[in-house]
């Protein structure tokens, strides 16, 4: 209960300063007034009739207008009134009744709000609400009544409590604030009441000093210049100003609605002369230390600081700013930057103080922050934080503290900041990255980030810098954005970094392609990723007061907005509208609606910007928006209405962009246009935008379109509309993103895409390029089409079309075919579906292929442009290659065998014409493998069992390890290397190589697949073993690889010999000089084929060949002459070359090794021209004699490595003449020259691993054909072993062969690998051991009985050796067998 007795801490003192200030107001003045007018001197009026002017006037107006006049109206009246009611009674009874009846109703009012301010003591809450709503009420319309009353009442009853008077502070707090003006005799009494209560001491303790304070600042909004002098003079009196004191001042700082228009800034000027003259303090002990305690005091609430405590901030960073002593200035910065930053209003205090502190003394400052942040509490909190106390609270946020003064340093400094722009944010990045990451850090980095952003954008001059921390900043945006809840919204966070980055992009240096990229992929997940609204507002319900969901969505949306409006306006190209749109067309695609609807929406506010603004620049070509029509027109059809409509709106959006951009850049082509750009706000920002504008911006005046025209049509008819005025590339672009839809998981997506390819080509169907376009279209996107019957109806398309148009697609189809990926390859076999388009397709690759066209680009040896197509000659010889492996296609391949290989080779001569530089092959798989090739082939009809045959395991290098087994046992049938996918299947993980081979290596592998894939595998083995596909790399060398070809057809007794035959009789009497040298030089060959004469007859041949002798070309007419001289027009040659074989024979001991080895080649050369005529008499010598010279060193005992490196000609030659024998007595049981090729065989095998390159080649082809002569299985597996298999089983594979098909030469074998236990070379010498070394795995028995006790030391002694092999698998290989032969050696 609060009772009317005298409060005891009230002093005597106190309640004298109270009457006397009742003593000084109006009243005061009103009753001196009245006396003078009372001639009598009669006694002042009783309490009743003390009521002054201002009632008088305010009853009257209460009574007849209940509105109060005009103020100045009232104030004319306030004395004459003031003596009239002072008079004698009988003077009052003289007014008139109206008058009367007015002062009535004033006493009676005067009364009744006497009588409601007495009741303000009661203590029942309800009635007391009622009593202050009342007292309001009464004071809005008679302000000056209630003024006097409560005046009246305070005089009256002096010792009221302090609870009573709380209540009547607040009442008289809201009249003042209700009177439209206040006298001065009022401004004084009140302001003086206020000042002697602010300061007092009750049990209210500071509610009750905050109450009167209030009194003061509702004063203010009459005259607050007078309570702001009265303010300074409590403040500069030496002592630390009063709590209260502050309050005021706080309050008139951050409460704008106190000052009229233009009178903020003079309080503030008022303010920064306040500090001035508050320097002096600083230095005085007490007055800081009680300024640091009043800054350092707990708040009542951590959330809100009080209005002293802000101010107190602010009047401390004024001083600061003031002092001139840079010392000073940083000891107390210091000081108070040591003082706790546990509770956020702090810390946001501080950096305020620090702020206004750097406007003054900027270099100081940083300094001291830079000080500070190397601080050892705040390295620790930095690096190695755990909390231990409570006291360690205070520096876990100082680095929040840091920011926020960075940030208020950028305000304060203004146009001194840009130079220090740099270093704050390379140091924010710093505290960004390396404080513990929290949401106050969050708050605050983005807080400072603001504060230094808004700070550079207000400034004229920061297009004049470039800001090179930009990028890390930018950086650290993007990690908060990804840091943000992906299914939250509870923040501005989103709002306020996609606001930061759009100012940021206006700054130097611009952005690049990719870290726009990087941003725009960001801030649009970030936002559009979003759940629904609904569910976002679910995560809110738990909360104290959740956020509006919608609003602040609706503000995070305007943000990205005009993210993507800054983006265009900083360059107004349509390939940055291209960049913007490229990246919401995967959020146009979502399988989620509201992200649909969301990016349909930024799209259709983007388009609405520039539709209105018209920003682009008219000289820009509208290029490249085919793809926005096309997902545009699908979202038409779309199931929410919601997203219909704004892609109908869009559409339109973009028909008037589109007509607008015709408009503008038709004045262009005479004049320059003015350039026109959108309205902005200061800081360069629209001013308006689709988020947050209810209504569109007006259109510019210069320019004027049909408002409502296109808006009013559907979704198909404003498609039509639009596609009237996109070029033949955009239409392209808008058949592609239809056929994408195509791939679509959603049902609508994939009806909508069939809609919109099928609207695209009804009207455009007449056209020739529609073939062409829907075929890339559908290359294009073939993979992304996952609904059966699209992907049917798409290749059933091309099917469909290609009866009729198969020149026109597969000119079409080359265009994209080089590098060629699987989904071209699938275009390519519904070429083929069909048998006879299959023909034609081929038919047309041939001619196309006779274009011979030069490819384009330099011809100085420099790679040829990406960007650049390649000739369609070319690339119909890619196409010949790849079809090949197409079984669409392999019949047709394989009755155009002859036309193929004969244009095969011509276009081999074509590419070594050019001298085009030969590109090397990409290090990763390319389009047809170098090696192996032959296994990519499909079965082959002479050989349908090799492809059940086992697999042999490839091996580049030798291997680390040998698991020998622990009982010995018979090899399995090594397998058949698994046949490699072909390139133009698609490979998981691998794309199409970005580097093209060259024409002649595509050519030379178009020959080598024709060959592998049409069954025709031993030529190609013929070719490979000998490396004859080096001959066709140079133009000289060029006729020695056909012939090399032709030869090993007649070889292996070639079926399509009569077919070839008659194809190139006809290519004899061709234009191309080319084409009839190829077709000689085969001839020539097949004069050797007894198959020649079914199609050529020997008289026949005899014309064909003198004709040719008059061709104008030189080399054609060498190679008839020599046809000529075959031994099939000369049988009489037969004898005369077998009678020189004798002689040549001893030629092979010559000393001069060159003679030697032209010798034997000569010998092989006769055994060539015999041909079926062999010379099966010499047959053995001529064995032997070469046989001898596989190993042949020389005469020298000790032979020089210059003699070892002449002598591997002979031996290289030697392997040569030995196969060529052996091919030459295939078919022919010679059981002597059996006994020589199984000799033969050892050696053969070990020098696979001589040290000369030649020696290798020849003894893997002479160890092939040996393999035939022999009738080995497996040929085609030992062919790819040979060609392309390193490793160790590849030895273990041959070493296999060898011992099952020569098991009664057993002890030969062995015997001759322990010789070679005695080589000189030291890799022969090693295979060697890994030959014995398997043969006394798998034939211990064996072994033991034919080794002698001196062949055992040496394989000792060999293994020994081996065990100090540079490469590891070797010792560990010997290692083991040395193991084993002991224990083999050991057995009886």
């Amino acid at each position: 209960m609060d009772g009317q007795h005298s409060e005891k801490s009230q002093s005597d003192t106190t309640a004298d300063r109270t009457s006397s200030a009742m003593s000084q107001n109006p009243r005061a003045a009103q009753r001196q007034a009245g006396t003078r007018g009372n001639p009598e001197g009669d006694a002042p009026c009783p309490a009743s009739h003390r009521i002054s002017s201002p009632i008088s006037r305010s009853m009257k107006d209460l009574s007849c207008m209940k509105v109060p006049q005009d103020p100045a109206h009232r104030d004319k009246q306030a004395h004459p009134t003031t003596i009239l009611l002072c008079k004698s009674r009988s003077s009052q009874a003289a007014l008139m009744p109206k008058e009367h009846k007015m002062f009535m109703e004033e006493a009676y009012n005067a009364a009744i709000c006497f009588k409601m301010l007495r009741d303000l003591n009661g203590s029942d809450p309800l009635h007391l609400k009622y009593i202050i709503k009342k007292i309001k009420g009464m004071a809005y319309r008679a302000p000056n009544l209630v003024l006097e009353t409560i005046h009246d009442y305070l005089v009256d009853n002096p010792e009221i409590s302090s609870r009573h008077k709380f209540r009547l502070f607040h009442v008289l707090e809201a009249v003042i604030e209700a009177s439209n003006s206040l006298e001065e005799a009022w401004q004084k009494s009140f302001m003086q009441l206020a000042l002697e209560n602010m300061t007092k001491s009750t049990e209210l303790e500071e509610v009750y000093q905050d109450a009167a304070s209030d009194v003061l600042l509702a004063i203010c909004r009459h005259s607050w210049r007078m309570v702001a002098q009265h303010l300074e003079t409590e403040v500069l009196t030496g002592v630390f100003p009063h709590r209260s004191l502050l309050y005021v001042m706080g309050i008139l700082t951050s409460n704008e609605a106190i000052f009229n228009e233009g009178e903020k800034a003079c309080w503030e000027e008022q303010l920064a002369q306040l500090a001035v003259k508050s320097v002096q303090f600083l230095n005085t002990d007490m007055w800081s230390k009680e300024l640091l305690l009043a800054l350092t005091k707990p708040d009542r609430t951590h959330q809100e600081q009080p209005p002293e405590k802000a101010f107190l901030f602010i009047y401390y960073g004024l001083i600061l700013q003031a002092e001139d002593n840079s010392t000073t200035v940083r000891t107390h910065l210091r000081t108070l930057l040591d003082t706790s930053h546990q509770w956020p209003k702090q810390r946001e205090g501080i950096a305020l103080t620090i702020g206004l502190a750097a406007a003054r003394h900027l270099d100081h400052v940083w300094a001291v922050l830079e000080q500070f942040g190397r601080s050892t509490p705040i390295k620790w909190s930095l690096h190695s934080f755990c909390l231990k106390n409570a006291e360690d609270l205070q520096w876990k946020w100082a680095s929040s503290t840091i920011l926020l003064s960075y940030g208020q340093m950028a305000v304060r400094a203004k146009a001194h900041i840009l130079p220090w722009v740099d270093n704050i944010l390379s140091r924010m990045v710093f505290y960004f990255h390396y404080s513990s990451w929290d949401e106050t850090l969050k708050q605050s980095f983005l807080s400072a980030v603001l504060m230094l952003v808004g700070a550079v954008s207000r400034n004229e001059g920061a297009h004049s810098y470039e800001f090179s921390q930009v990028s890390e900043l930018l950086d650290c945006l993007m990690v908060l954005m990804e840091k943000e809840p992906r299914d939250t919204l509870c923040t501005p966070t989103r709002q306020q970094t996609i606001h930061i980055i759009s100012s940021l992009c206006k700054l130097r240096p611009p952005l690049d392609l990719e870290k726009k990229s990087q941003l725009l992929s960001t801030c649009l997940h970030s936002v559009l990723a979003l759940p629904l609204l609904d569910v976002l507002e679910k995560h809110t319900c738990l909360f104290l007061e959740p956020p509006n969901i919608q609003t602040l969505y609706n503000k995070t949306s305007s943000a990205l907005d005009q993210l993507l409006q800054s983006f265009i306006m900083q360059s107004p190209t349509t390939d940055e509208l291209h960049l913007l749109l490229s990246h919401l067309y995967p959020w146009l695609a979502s399988e989620k609606a509201q992200e649909r609807q969301r990016a349909v929406d930024r799209s259709t506010a983007l388009l609405r910007f520039l539709s209105h603004s018209h920003s682009l620049d008219p000289k820009e070509d509208f290029r490249r928006i085919g793809q926005l029509v096309g997902m545009l027109g699908i979202l038409c059809q779309d199931p929410d209405r919601a997203i219909q409509q704004s892609s109908v709106e869009g559409l339109g959006h973009l028909y008037q962009l589109l007509i607008s951009q015709t408009a503008r850049a038709a004045p262009m082509v005479n004049a320059q246009a003015p350039k026109q750009l959108s309205p902005a706000s200061v800081d360069g920002a629209p001013v308006w935008s689709s988020g947050d504008q209810k209504t569109a911006p007006p259109t510019p005046p210069e320019m004027t379109f049909p408002k409502d025209h296109i808006f009013q049509l559907d979704s198909s008819q404003v498609i039509k509309e639009v596609m009237k005025h996109l070029t033949k590339a955009e239409l392209t672009d808008l058949i592609w993103t239809a056929i994408e839809g195509l791939g679509s998981a959603s049902p609508f997506r994939v009806q909508a895409a069939a809609d919109m390819l099928l609207t695209t080509i009804r009207e455009h169907g007449a056209k020739l390029e529609t073939v062409a376009n829907l075929g890339r279209a559908i290359h294009l996107q073939l993979c992304s089409v996952c609904i059966p019957q699209a992907k049917e109806k798409a290749l059933h398309a091309i099917t469909l079309l290609a009866q009729n148009h198969t020149p026109e697609l597969v000119a079409t189809f080359l265009d994209f075919s080089v590098p060629l990926d699987s989904h071209a390859f699938c275009l390519w076999r519904a070429l083929g579906a069909e048998q006879p388009v299959s023909r034609q397709v081929l038919a047309v690759l041939l001619a196309w292929l006779q274009e011979r066209a030069l490819p384009p680009g330099p011809r100085d040896g420099s790679p040829q442009p990406k960007d650049k197509p390649c000739p369609r000659s070319l690339a119909a010889m890619n196409m010949l290659h790849e079809l090949q492996f197409a079984r669409e296609f392999k019949k047709a391949v394989q009755e155009a065998f002859p036309q193929l290989l004969l244009a095969l080779l011509a276009q081999l001569h074509y590419t070594l014409e050019l001298h085009l530089p030969q590109e090397p092959h990409l290090p990763q798989e390319p389009l047809l493998p170098q090696e192996p090739h032959l296994p990519r082939e499909p079965h082959l009809p002479q050989e349908p069992h090799l492809l059940q045959e086992p697999h042999l395991p490839r091996e580049p290098h030798l291997p680390q390890e040998l698991h020998l087994p622990q009982e010995p046992h018979l090899p399995q049938e090594p397998h058949l290397p698994q046949e490699p996918r072909s390139a133009l299947e698609p490979q998981p993980g691998h794309e199409a190589p970005e580097a093209m081979p060259s024409p002649h290596s595509t050519s030379l592998e178009a020959l080598k697949s024709l060959l592998s894939t049409t069954g025709h595998w031993q030529d190609f083995a013929h070719l490979e073993l000998q490396g004859g596909w080096k001959l066709f790399s140079t133009i000289d060398t060029y006729p020695q690889g056909v012939s090399l070809l032709a030869r090993a057809m007649v070889q292996n007794h070639c079926k399509q010999i009569k077919a070839v035959t008659s194809q190139l009789l006809p290519n004899l009497q061709s234009k191309e000089a080319r084409e009839r040298k190829v077709a000689i030089l085969i001839l020539t060959e097949f004069l050797y084929s007894p198959t020649l004469l079914e199609v050529l007859p020997r008289q026949a041949a005899l014309i064909v060949l003198a004709r040719s002798l008059r061709d104008p070309s030189p080399e054609v007419r060498v190679l008839s002459l020599q046809g000529l001289g075959n031994i099939l027009f000369h049988p009489e040659k037969e004898s005369l070359l077998r009678r020189q074989l004798p002689p040549f024979l001893d030629g092979f001991f010559q000393n001069n090794e060159q003679v030697v080895v032209q010798v034997m080649g000569t010998v092989s050369d006769v055994l060539h021209r015999l041909g079926a005529h062999s010379a099966a008499a010499q047959s053995l010598g001529v064995a032997i004699n070469a046989r001898s010279f596989f190993d042949d060193a020389g005469p020298s005992v000790t032979p020089s490595p210059r003699d070892l490196q002449e002598r591997d000609g002979i031996r290289a030659a030697a392997m040569a003449l030995f196969g060529d024998l052996v091919a030459a007595m295939a078919g022919k049981e010679l059981s002597s020259l059996r006994t020589q090729v199984h000799q033969s065989m050892v050696p053969l095998f070990l020098h696979l691993k001589d040290h000369c390159p030649g020696v290798v080649t020849q003894a893997k082809f002479t160890l092939y054909r040996c393999a035939v002569l022999l009738r080995w299985r497996l040929r085609h597996t030992l062919f790819c072993t040979l060609a392309w298999e390193r490793g160790l089983s590849a030895r273990h594979f041959l070493w296999t062969c060898l011992m099952t098909h020569s098991q009664e030469e057993f002890g030969i074998h062995l015997a001759q690998a322990l010789s070679y236990l005695h080589s000189r070379h030291r890799h022969i010498k090693t295979w060697a051991a890994l030959f014995i070394g398997y043969t006394i795995c798998y034939h211990p028995q064996a072994v033991s009985q034919m080794v002698s006790s001196v062949d055992t030391n040496l394989l000792f002694s060999t293994f020994e050796d081996l065990k100090k092999d540079p490469e590891p698998s070797i010792r560990v290989f010997a290692t083991r067998q040395l193991y084993f032969l002991q224990k083999v050696a050991a057995r009886p």
